[in-house]
């Protein structure tokens, strides 16, 4: 099914959560923060959504530095 990651399509498993696509992208969880369909998604909720075709996630990724 289609999602839309960051304003670019993306073809991923039906049924896959949030945390499964994250680990497929090889993205730290830790690192980050999620928009799902315009809302923000907390990361304690991840393993439990689902995505579904045509959703639009947002993901940012917070680096550190001096």
């Amino acid at each position: 099914m289609e999602i839309v990651i960051n304003g670019h399509p993306r073809e991923v498993p039906e049924g896959q959560t949030v945390l499964d696509l994250l680990a497929s992208l090889e993205l730290d969880p830790a690192r980050l923060a999620l928009e799902l369909d315009g809302r923000i998604l907390k990361p304690s909720h991840w393993g439990e959504t689902i995505l579904h075709p045509g959703a639009r996630l947002e993901i940012v990724h917070f680096v550190g530095g001096g």
